[in-house]
Parts: C-alpha cells; structure tokens; sequence
C-alpha cells in the first residue's frame, strides 16, 4: 500500500488519445509535472490540445517520442516517475490484420512498459487501462456468470485472434500486465476496466470508435433502425479520474470496473433526440435481427457476433469503484449529449 509521492513527475502513455487527454488535464489543473508520450512529436497538430491546456494549467507538460514496439523506448520518458498510467494501446473494432493492429501493440506494448517499470528505480505504482473486454466476449456469457451479473472477478475466455480481436486484445495484455507485476516487490499494478467510453473529447480526431459511433447516430447511418445491441456506457471524464484515484489512493488494487449503466443502441438514440438541439436523425426503432444477419457481414459484424450479440442486455457491478475510488457517475444521457455536442461545435458532422 505505496504513498505515491505527488511531488514526482506523472507518466502517461499515448497522452494524445481520448482518455490520455483527460487524464492529462486533470494532472495538470492539479498542478503535476506530467512525461507524456506521443509517437511523433512533429506531428504538432495531435498534441495542441495537450500543450494549450498546459499553458493555462499550473502543472508542468514534458513531452516525449515512444514506440510501444520499440524496446526501452519509454526509459527517458519514465526517470524519475512515481506513477506510471500506461493507457496507450489500439481501439479499432474493424481491422483487416489485428495481430498486427491490435494484438502486438497492446500486448507487446504492455509489457514494453511494464519491463521498463521494472528497470526503473523509484516507480511505485503502474495504473493499466483495461477494458470490460477483459472480462467478458460475448453478451450471451451473461446468461452463465454468478447472479447474472458482470464482475471483477471474470475474465474473459471466448475471444480470440478470430473472433472479437479486439476483446481478446485487452485480454491477453491485462493478463500479462499482472503477470509481470507478479515477479517484482518495487510497485504494485492497479487496473481500470471501462466499459465503452462515451463523452466529449479533447481534440478533434475521430479516428477511435467512441467518436465514429457518435457520428454513426449523427449523420444517420442507423435511421432506418438500430441494432438490438447493448453495452455499457461510461463517461470519459469519469474514466480519466478514476485512473487518478487508482494512482494516488494508497489502499486502490486490483481491478476496476467503470459502466455507470448499459443501454441498447436504441436507448442511447432516444436519450439524444430528446436532448436539447437532437435535430439528427438519430434511430427511432429497432433494426429486424434478419436484417443484419443478411447485410451485418458486410459492416464488419459476423454471423458468430450476431448470434452471440444481438438482443442480450448487459448488467455490470460498479460497487467496487464506487465503494474504494469513491467515483461517482454522471447519467449517460447528459454523457451523449455533450459528446454531439462536442462534435457538432467542432464540425465533426
């Protein structure tokens, strides 16, 4: 049970993703020094966002180049860190070669990290954004898991290189993560397993899926129906505190599950042509299931994914975060709408 000491330089990987930015705000309007990793630096334009909020910010931003594949390539960027929050890994649910996509960089990349921890003298705690996809594959596994309801204590074992990459991507590197972890005294590793981050970003990409699923319901691509598919939704300022909390709470192990509630795709739809401005033409009904069996592979969705997928509601338990990080979540639909929003003052539609 590590005191973090706060005084010490704070390590964010992939600090230019959608919850990397917030993690880095929240450090800096706490006045941290904060080590950020990029992969290029001359790409200015994918880290302005990140040095205009340092400008006004009382903390100190240190940039840094690193390469999840490269080995030691995080050395520089890690001396001196107390804490280290590794987020940096691939979210992309359709990929022509996801070993090479997803599974290596996540997976190589963790333990990249990791190992370089481990060869680092005063690192005390390393904070690892998982996934719920860590815990579960399919939706239908609902049906088999203790009380019918999602839990730190599963890990999921359905997903592989061929169905659900991604999934199994964020598998096999929390596993390794603990792993590793597991074979040194110097820090302990704490683990955060978000459900499917919603909420307004940072920057203006729209190369993740949280914001691509947003223009999905915005430019109408589901307005002929949605499909009868759940998840768990969850804010990505929530998530970026909570990756704070795990850091600095002495007492914080283990891992955690973030979902403030789960909704079908529908559901969401509503929640946003009820808002304010929901002049989009956001789904009203629900998509016949024969529907997407007839045109769901050609949209990247597999007869297997479907049949394990479609019309299974999701029940996930966020006692913990709330109980020992003392998170509280905002409701999903104030989420949906500040994220349109965001895209729509931004252009992004």
């Amino acid at each position: 049970m590590p005191v973090i000491d706060k005084e010490r330089p704070v390590l964010v990987t992939g600090a230019s993703g959608y919850i990397a930015s917030w993690i880095v705000r929240f450090l800096l309007e706490e006045g941290h020094t904060v080590h950020a990793t990029v992969r290029d630096q001359s790409k200015t334009e994918k880290v302005a966002h990140l040095t205009e909020i340092a400008s006004r910010e009382s903390g100190q931003l240190r940039l840094f180049e690193a390469d999840l594949l490269k080995t030691g390539s995080f050395s520089e960027a890690m001396e001196g860190c107390a804490l280290v929050i590794h987020t940096a890994s691939p979210f992309q649910l359709n990929t022509k070669d996801p070993q090479r996509s997803l599974i290596d960089p996540a997976l190589k990349g963790t333990r990249n990290v990791l190992e370089t921890a481990k060869q680092t003298p005063g690192v005390q705690r390393v904070v690892l954004t998982s996934s719920v996809a860590a815990i579960y594959g399919d939706a239908i596994e609902l049906e088999s898991a203790p009380g019918q309801i999602f839990t730190e204590e599963q890990w999921n074992e359905s997903s592989s290189l061929q169905h659900q990459p991604y999934s199994y991507s964020k598998t096999v590197a929390e596993r390794e993560a603990w792993k590793i972890a597991g074979t040194q005294p110097e820090w302990d590793l704490v683990v955060i397993n978000p459900s499917f981050v919603m909420g307004p970003s940072l920057s203006q990409r729209v190369d993740g899926a949280s914001a691509q699923f947003m223009q999905s319901m915005g430019n109408g691509q589901f307005k002929a129906g949605a499909p009868d598919l759940y998840f768990g939704v969850v804010d990505v300022r929530e998530v970026a505190r909570a990756h704070l909390l795990a850091g600095f709470l002495p007492e914080a192990e283990g891992r955690h599950i973030l979902v403030a509630s789960a909704h079908s795709v529908l559901e969401m739809g509503t929640m946003l042509r009820e808002a304010p401005g929901g002049q989009y033409p956001f789904p009203k009904k629900k998509l016949p299931n024969f529907l997407l069996y007839l045109f769901g592979p050609f949209q990247g969705f597999s007869w297997k994914y479907l049949r394990r997928n479609l019309g299974y509601p999701l029940r996930f338990n966020n006692r913990k975060s709330r109980a020992k990080l003392g998170l509280k979540y905002r409701p999903v639909a104030e989420t949906l709408r500040e994220h349109i929003q965001q895209l729509d003052e931004d252009g992004l539609l």
